[in-house]
Order: structure tokens, then C-alpha cells, then sequence
């Protein structure tokens, strides 16, 4: 039988390349539901290639232009409850979860509690609420197979060898700003923050990983994810991105995953697993590959890491906080309201002011309500 697939986000970079792995395997897939914020246009147009039962779009308000472009016979719903219909749908088997930043954590912990096989490709979910996520999942005996390239590395590199494990090398291309000089970044265009080397992605991630955020958030998901300390998990600036993380086990010896840059080779292999299938794309030639180099980032070039640390180190809600304030202070980087170095500066603040609860136990709601704060504070200080 075709595994049925639910896309959330589908019109993101995510999203678009899983109905592009999707298509290339129809005889093994079905998609059965997708979601979109706004961008009713592709939503359409997806909802035309791939004949799902049931879209959401994120606003009430979209539903009317939605029913006007979607294929006759197409459910449509909206918001929270529609995404949580979906992953109620008895014909769902798998969940893919694209939608970006912390909005994807409600989505995610549904998705458990109705016992989906869940794709995880959003870093934000997991690192704001790791200890829920990971104890629901092992209630509901629910494997979280990771899409984002970087722990799909790690996970390939760890099965079945997990015990064993020492310390993991998170890998990362450098971002836009490897070669700009810090005294230069608030002189650059958001055209050129934008401009990623080596990746396609989305407007916050692009940013992410030119603060290096991006590897902050995966030191905090790679801690949830494998069960390792965040001081056994290193940053390694890898610019050629042909080494998307390695693992070193207690013998010494390092397991390392390698491929071309291409995020439909982590969406495979999560959409198959535990089975692997013949790839469409092609393969690295080594004899082509003049080196593969790796060093250390700059602290005090990209501060952000070490306030991700000082995150994973207090735990509690300070994931939270700090996965929330960043959404909020890039979204105001990206609207003209603050400078790319205030980033930094930004969550900096936010983190120093937040009190996590002493209570033993933290809720969902905990968690919820330390994002919102988070955001708030953010305004604050971007507004004042």
C-alpha cells in the first residue's frame, strides 16, 4: 500500500521539494492533505498536481479564495483546528512537519497524540519544548525521523550504534557572512544576508544561519534528538557542505554522512525510511572535489551560539524564550525595524530578563505562554 502523506507547509522550500521526492516515487506515496499560510496561489496549484482529500490555509479569511482556485471535492479548513483535523485523519500515515518557527509546535504534539509517523523539518518545535515532545513521543511509541540536513546525518550515522555514541560534529557551510568582516554586516543589504551560498531556503532560516542561530537551535535539537550533553556536540564551519555532520564514538572513531547539497536527499530517506530507495539525484564525485575543509566559528563574530548554549545549559523554558525571541527579532530585522547586528543584542536582552518557573513539572502551556512573553519583550525593546 502507498504510505499517505500529510504536508504542512507545503509551499515552503521544504515543503515544495517533499512534493518534488513525492512525485518522483508515485507508486510508493499518496498525498492526502496539505497546509499553506497564505500562498492560496500554489496551494492551488499543488492541490491540482496532487489531488489531496483535505487542505488548510492559515487564515479564516483565505477560505473563500481558496474554494474559488482548489480542485472541486477538495476539503478546505483553516487555522489551528484545521491543521489538527488533518493529523486526526485516520488516512494519514505520516506527518510531514514544514511549517516554519515556533507555530509548528501545536501541530507537532497533535501529530504524536494521534500516533502519526512524524518528518520533522521545523528545529523550532523541538528545541522549545524537548523534554514534552520526546516524553509524549515515547508514550505514543512515535519515532520523530529528523528532515533538516544535519541530524538526518546524524541519525543515519547513529543506527543502531547509539550506545556507543561520544560526540557529534554539527556541520554547517558558514552562512552568507563566512568571508564578510563584522564591522561590515550592518552595511549590507538584505538582498545580500539573503544570499546563501549553497541553500535554498526561507527568508527566517536564511538569516538564522547568517547570525548562525540556525546551529544554536540544532545544538538544542541534537540534544533532544540523540540524548547527548550540549558540551559533546561541536560547531564545525564545513564550507564546501559535502559533510553534513559526523558522529565520534567512544573508541574514537568518526562516522560521517556525505552527499551534494540537496535537501530532497534527507526528505527521501525520512519519507522511506527505514528503507532506502534508489536516488534520482546525483551523486558527489570525489575526483572532483579538490578538498573538504572545516574550522571552528568565530564567537564574537556569531554571538548567537553561545547564547544558544547558555539556553540548552539552563533548559526549562529558556529554549523557549530563546527560539521565540529570535522569530520576533528577525521579523523586525526583515521589516526595517532593527539593524542585523541587533539581533543578537535583541535576544541577548530578552534571555538575561526571563525567569523560568521552579516548578519540577513544565506544561505545554509553560512553554506557550514563555514564547509569547518572549515575543512581547521583544516588541519592547524593538519599539521603544
Amino acid at each position: 500500500m502507498k504510505k499517505r502523506i500529510a504536508i504542512l507547509g507545503s509551499t515552503g522550500s521544504i515543503g515544495t521539494n517533499a512534493l518534488d521526492v513525492i512525485e518522483s516515487f508515485k507508486d510508493s506515496f499518496e498525498v492526502t492533505a496539505l497546509s499553506a499560510d497564505s500562498n492560496i496561489e500554489l496551494l492551488a496549484k499543488q492541490a491540482h498536481s496532487f489531488r489531496p482529500r483535505i487542505v488548510c490555509i492559515g487564515s479564516r479569511s483565505l477560505l473563500h479564495d481558496t474554494k474559488m482556485l482548489v480542485p472541486s471535492g477538495v476539503k478546505i479548513v483553516s487555522g489551528s483546528a484545521g491543521l489538527e483535523e488533518i493529523v486526526s485523519r485516520s488516512d494519514v500515515d505520516m506527518v510531514v512537519l514544514a511549517i516554519s518557527g515556533t507555530s509548528c509546535l501545536l501541530p507537532l504534539v497533535r501529530s504524536i497524540e494521534n500516533r502519526k509517523k512524524i518528518a520533522l523539518a521545523n528545529k523550532e518545535a523541538l528545541v522549545s519544548a524537548g523534554p514534552l515532545v520526546k516524553g509524549l513521543a515515547q508514550k505514543n511509541g512515535v519515532e520523530i525521523i529528523p528532515v533538516d540536513s544535519e541530524h538526518s546525518a546524524i541519525f543515519q550515522c547513529l543506527e543502531g550504534r547509539r550506545r556507543f555514541l561520544s560526540k557529534v560534529y554539527l556541520t554547517g557551510s558558514g552562512g552568507p557572512l563566512l568571508n564578510v568582516s563584522k564591522s561590515r554586516f550592518d552595511s549590507l543589504s538584505k538582498e545580500e544576508i539573503l544570499k546563501h551560498p549553497k541553500w535554498s531556503m526561507g527568508r527566517k532560516i536564511t538569516v538564522d544561519s547568517a547570525t548562525m542561530m540556525n546551529k544554536g537551535l540544532e545544538i538544542i535539537e541534537a540534544q533532544y534528538l540523540f540524548d547527548i550533553s550540549q558540551k559533546d556536540i561541536e560547531v564545525l564551519i564545513h564550507p564546501e557542505a559535502i559533510v553534513h555532520s559526523m558522529v565520534e564514538f567512544i573508541d574514537g572513531s568518526c562516522l560521517a554522512q556525505l552527499s551534494i547539497p540537496d535537501m530532497r536527499i534527507p526528505i527521501q530517506y525520512a519519507l522511506t525510511y527505514p528503507e532506502r530507495r534508489r536516488g534520482f539525484l546525483k551523486s558527489v564525485d570525489f575526483s572532483k572535489t579538490a578538498k573538504l575543509s572545516f574550522m571552528e566559528p568565530d564567537p564574537d563574530k556569531f554571538p548567537c551560539l553561545d547564547i544558544a548554549r547558555e539556553a540548552a545549559r539552563k533548559g526549562r523554558t529558556y529554549p523557549a524564550v530563546l527560539c521565540a525571541s529570535d522569530e520576533e527579532a528577525v521579523k523586525n530585522y526583515l521589516s526595517g525595524g532593527i539593524k542585523f547586528s541587533d539581533i543578537a543584542k535583541v535576544i541577548g536582552k530578552v534571555m538575561k530578563r526571563h525567569k523560568s518557573s521552579s516548578e519540577k513539572r513544565m506544561s505545554l502551556d509553560d512553554v506557550l505562554n514563555a514564547g509569547m512573553w518572549a515575543k512581547e519583550e521583544v516588541r519592547s525593546i524593538c519599539y521603544r
